[in-house]
């Protein structure tokens, strides 16, 4: 399902979806509102990705959101007035969520805004981000949240870990060559834009 948001008490504008060459959305998924979806993205079946509070939300190329993730975010506009410590700034753009290039958003995570995760990261099963930056080439393992902290580039995230001050987002480990997980990203990727490819051709 892809549609327009709501006219609301807090935010007058109506906005529709971009989406992007070569992206697939399931038809059991859920994109609404002032979102942009880049290039050969791939949103699998029970995905929400729902720009009516917080928006835009963001969404880059080659990046796939799979069953059940959430992509939300907390209230940009108030009265008419931009709610500014609800909006991230990436690249001199304000967004409440950005979610980079090249990303593996694994089933049933929550991103919530305001909330970055640059490019090239891997974010695994029930993965809660709120209010959190994530750097790029990073692996945040299954059932952490993040929650008020900056993760580096390059870092990852232990299974099961509760991350909620700065002081500990600044010891987790940095990945090295023979970290298990350094290229779990590459193959998830490529699996979803080809599933991708494969839906819109069956489409046709």
């Amino acid at each position: 399902m892809i549609e327009k948001n709501v006219k609301t008490d807090f935010s007058p504008n109506v906005s529709e979806p971009v989406i992007g060459n070569g992206t697939y959305v399931h038809p059991l998924a859920a994109v609404i509102g002032n979102v942009i979806l880049g290039n050969n993205v791939m949103v699998a079946p029970t995905a929400c990705v729902r720009g009516d509070e917080g928006q835009p939300l963001h969404v880059g190329d080659d990046t796939n959101v799979q069953d059940g993730v959430v992509i939300h975010a907390l209230e940009t506009e108030l009265d008419g007035k931009p709610v500014e410590k609800n909006q991230v700034e990436v690249n001199g753009k304000k967004y409440a969520v950005y979610v980079g290039n090249r990303i593996s958003l694994a089933h049933q995570v929550q991103i919530h805004g305001p909330a970055v995760v640059m490019d090239d990261t891997f974010v695994g099963m029930k993965v809660l981000v709120f209010k959190s930056f994530i750097g790029r080439n990073c692996v945040i393992e299954p059932g952490v949240i993040l929650m008020g902290v900056t993760v580096a580039d390059g870092r990852y995230v232990p299974a099961g870990s509760i991350v909620k001050t700065q002081a500990d987002a600044d010891a987790l480990p940095v990945i090295t060559a023979d970290y298990p997980m350094k290229d779990m990203n590459k193959g998830v990727l490529h699996v979803n834009k080809a599933l991708a490819r494969g839906y819109l051709t069956a489409a046709k």
